[in-house]
Parts: structure tokens; C-alpha cells; sequence
């Protein structure tokens, strides 16, 4: 039995590229690609695919779309505050574990 990464970024983060092309971009999570820890984020790494024309799509052409980016190069920015932050996890009052923001000390969920 595998044991499951617990990734500190979720769908719906707001974050910000700390690393590489596209560094000190913000956008949101669109999706987590778990398994090789990679992040889909909305407007940033955008990448150019030239499409061919088919039955569903007679022209053809170009198309930009977001590609993945490994979550090593991304921050989540604290919701409250809107500044980087490093993710910790501690119980809440129901004894369940819970994203919280090092910063402010305050749940992120």
C-alpha cells in the first residue's frame, strides 16, 4: 500500500509563482495533478498548441492553454492578508486536521 502525499495547495487557492518563467504571476488553482506534484493555475504558464483542423473543428488553428507547474515553484498567498505563506496543520476544535496559515495563524479552510 502507497503512502498518499498530503499536497499543502488546493483547488480554489489563491497563489503566486515564486520560480522560473512565470515568476510573480498570481492566479488561481484550477486543478492539483497529485500524483506528479504539479498545479494547474488559471492565466499563468500559458502555452501555445496548434490544432488540426477535424470533422468537430474544420478550421483548425491556435490555442493557448495553461500548462502544469511543479507546486515546489508556487506560494499560496494567506486569504486574509493576500501575502505568501508557508501551510501548517494543526486540529481544530472537533480534533480534525486542518490547513493554517504560518503567518497569521489563522485556519485557511
Amino acid at each position: 500500500m502507497e503512502n498518499k502525499v498530503k499536497l499543502k495547495i488546493k483547488k480554489g487557492d489563491k497563489v503566486r509563482v515564486i520560480a522560473g518563467n512565470n515568476k510573480g504571476q498570481e492566479g488561481q488553482v484550477v486543478k492539483v495533478l497529485v500524483e506528479k506534484n504539479r498545479a494547474i493555475i488559471e492565466g499563468v504558464n500559458l502555452v501555445t498548441r496548434h490544432i488540426k483542423p477535424s470533422a468537430k473543428n474544420p478550421e483548425g488553428g491556435v490555442n493557448k492553454m495553461e500548462a502544469p507547474i511543479h507546486i515546489s515553484n508556487i506560494v499560496l498567498l494567506d486569504p486574509k492578508s493576500g501575502k505568501p505563506t508557508k501551510v501548517g496543520r494543526k486540529e481544530d476544535k472537533n480534533g480534525k486536521l486542518k490547513r493554517y496559515s504560518r503567518k497569521t495563524n489563522e485556519f485557511i479552510d
